[in-house]
């Protein structure tokens, strides 16, 4: 990668070389543009911002040479923008929209015009901001949430400050809605500011351009990196942030332990209404913010910038517990949680009732989506991890702003009011309506032991494909990497456990906690077998078996449980047992003893956990050979000499005994366990057998 140029407080990406091979393909450029200033958290968050390029087309109806322009579409990332992703539309057409607009109350009907503006039919549905675009004369556009930018513009003295740092060269629009009527507020600025190289909006965030995809990226860094200038000098004559520190932080590990106590009992108080996803972070940035003098301050007062309250809500919950409170008992903690978030929701309740049109959609999960833990760190609740997570990352940049905009002058949120008019926007609720539907095992979190290969592996898998959020764990740390590196973080996470210790397997636990919040189906998966006969059986073989077998499940029930019970969300555990506890047969004494104890501990531990609504099934493979890793080596070898026939014959055999005659893969037993978690939801203490049809292992 060459860079051209350097920025001191952001990152520049522009490779020429990579910029040249797209040629003048200007779409292909501003594509390029966007993905780049979208890797930059600081410049611009997840689905933030939108940007845009104007170019010549060929009408393909008139055969006439007019503008085209092409835009991010509705609900689009710019970090990931592809040309699936923008809509095309001619300019002139949108432009002329001026002559039916009606005024504020017009802008829901607007949006529904732009689809009779689209020039290229395979378009993304434009986003309400389409027309900030289309009503500049600029050929390439950026709209960007800048976290220096924001900071300017959520300054009390704003404008005043806008004129400070840029003098002429940069305009400034007060807040307004997004819409049709601040794209001609936008026209306006110009209008009456000509040669200005971009535009402030007021509490909201920035509009910069350029003639070429290249020099509207370069005058975009630079209008941030003067703001990023700016209020590191003041920061510094201030010699203090956020009224200094009031709270000192714990050491880090205590931190991520505190965090791993607390999380369960957050997210089933955060899930009253809709199961929710966690995510924990202890960042610099965080600590500075949240141990603070100015948190109680300024924590209230919410977010400002349109994106930032979307995802994280108007306000976060600060806890009041002491970073030094022992949260061994959960009955306490849950006593001093509880009515923290009750007032938390009644409070959303309040400016809900307060704020709300006669036509504004019915109040939605009350629940606080941030929570704030002075001196441990901030956790966030969500539908799924990848949202929480980046709700998290909207509240950094929300605290970026604040830190800025207090070391300029005073942080300035939004009305209330008009917070609610973009959280509850019609618009915006047709958006959320036109999100796909979940699947089955959407917000909750699995964790599978033996997950590195066979069968545990084939159940981790089907858990993340039903839209779970899955904890692969195994002995082999190698292994299991390998099975989650197609995954992303916000969808699986490995974690080396050994399961006969107790302690890998409290640190896995752990693990799933910090990463996801909690757990709701736990999966014992790991295994291996030993055939031999009574004779040749040792204690060294009985002593594994039931170590990995017995005492794995039983250390996993128990830890798993605990977490399940702070959740008070109910849950599954599933113990993938044998047909061999069923069935008596030579050469199988350790093994089917085993697998027997797995069977009835299974019964004994849906007796016991039902009142917690937890339940406790088992799943029975028989004769899974392909892809299964105990069928490897000596138990195949076991086996064979078990029934009299060669290794090289076992496929066959186990196929034809079986009553249906089918071959049992993974991917079946990971189907039985699906069901368990997820079809059969009044099922507790039963055995399901994936073997095709064994009459003799028949449980009833």
């Amino acid at each position: 990668m060459e860079n051209v140029k350097t920025f001191k407080y952001v990152d520049y990406l522009w490779d020429e070389s990579k910029a040249a091979s797209l040629g003048d393909d200007q779409v292909a450029l501003f594509l390029y543009r966007s993905n780049i200033l979208g890797a930059d958290l600081r410049i611009t968050n997840y689905g933030g911002g939108n940007t845009s390029c104007k170019t010549i087309e060929k009408d393909p109806l008139t055969n006439e040479e007019i503008e085209v322009m092409w835009v991010k579409g509705s609900g689009g990332d710019i970090g990931t923008l592809t040309r699936k992703g923008i809509a095309g539309l001619y300019t002139e057409r949108l432009r002329n929209l001026k002559n039916v607009y009606g005024g504020l109350a017009d802008e829901d009907r607007m949006v529904g015009l732009f689809d009779h503006c689209i020039f290229d039919l395979d378009s993304k549905a434009p986003s309400i901001d389409t027309p900030l675009h289309g009503l500049l004369p600029f050929k390439h556009i950026d709209h960007l949430h800048p976290d220096a930018l924001i900071a300017v513009a959520a300054a009390k003295d704003s404008e005043k400050i806008t004129k400070e740092i840029w003098g002429d060269t940069m305009g400034w629009v007060p807040w307004q809605r997004p819409g049709f009527d601040l794209g001609l507020q936008l026209e306006k600025c110009l209008a009456d500011n000509p040669g200005i190289r971009g535009i402030v909006l007021g509490s909201h965030g920035l509009f910069t351009w350029g003639d070429t995809s290249y020099e509207c990226y370069i005058n975009s860094l630079e209008v941030i990196e003067t703001a990023s200038e700016y209020i590191a000098k003041k920061i510094e004559e201030n010699g203090q942030v956020f009224g200094g520190q009031k709270v000192e932080s714990l050491p880090a590990d205590e931190r991520k332990n505190k965090a791993a106590q607390l999380m369960p009992l957050l997210r089933g108080l955060a899930s009253s209404e809709n199961r929710m996803v966690g995510h924990f972070t202890d960042s610099d940035v965080v600590l500075e913010y949240i141990n603070s003098n100015d948190l109680e301050r300024l924590a209230p007062l919410g977010t400002s910038c349109p994106d930032h309250f979307l995802r994280t809500k108007i306000q976060p919950l600060v806890l009041t517990l002491d970073k030094n409170e022992d949260l061994s008992d959960s009955k306490a903690i849950l006593d001093k949680l509880n009515p923290l978030f009750e007032q938390y929701r009644q409070e959303y309740k309040e400016y809900y009732e307060t704020c709300k049109h006669p036509n504004s959609p019915a109040m939605r999960d009350p629940n606080p989506v941030i929570i704030i833990y002075p001196g441990v760190g901030m956790f966030s609740f969500s539908k799924d991890k990848q949202t929480t997570r980046v709700a998290n990352e909207f509240y950094v940049n929300a605290i970026n702003v604040m830190r800025g905009a207090e070391a300029i002058s005073e942080y300035t949120s939004l009305p209330r009011q008009e917070a609610f008019d973009i959280e509850y926007w019609l618009l915006e609720e047709a958006k959320l309506q036109r999100m796909p539907k979940e699947k089955p095992l959407s917000r909750k979190v699995a964790i599978v032991t033996g997950a590195g290969g066979g069968i545990g592996q084939a159940i981790a898998d089907k858990m993340v494909q039903e839209g779970a959020v899955v904890v692969f764990t195994d002995l082999n740390q190698e292994a299991v990497d390998s099975v989650t590196s197609k995954y992303s973080k916000d969808q699986a996470v490995a974690v080396p456990c050994d399961v006969t210790s107790e302690e890998a397997i409290a640190n896995a636990f752990k693990e799933a906690v910090l990463a996801f919040g909690g757990v709701d189906i736990i999966v014992h998966s790991a295994g291996l077998a030993i055939s031999k006969s009574l004779e040749d059986t040792t204690t060294k073989d009985w002593d594994l078996l039931e170590n990995v077998l017995v005492k794995g499940q039983f250390m996993m029930a128990k830890s798993g449980a605990e977490i399940l019970k702070k959740q008070n969300l109910g849950g599954d555990i599933v113990n993938i047992a044998s047909k061999n506890g069923l069935v008596a047969g030579p050469n199988n004494v350790a093994y089917g003893t085993a697998k027997a104890a797995q069977q009835h501990m299974t019964r004994l531990l849906a007796a016991e956990l039902a009142t917690d609504k937890i339940r406790v099934n088992v799943v029975n493979p028989d004769g899974v050979i392909v892809g299964s890793k105990i069928w490897e080596g000596s138990w195949a070898e076991g086996r064979a000499k078990a029934n009299g026939i060669s290794v090289e014959e076992l496929p066959a055999f186990y196929a034809k005994r079986n009553l249906l005659n089918e071959i049992i893969l993974p991917e079946d037993i990971a189907n039985g366990v699906f069901a368990c978690v997820a079809i059969l939801d009044k099922t507790t203490g039963n055995i399901i057998n994936v073997d095709g049809g064994m009459a003799n292992a028949f449980p009833r």
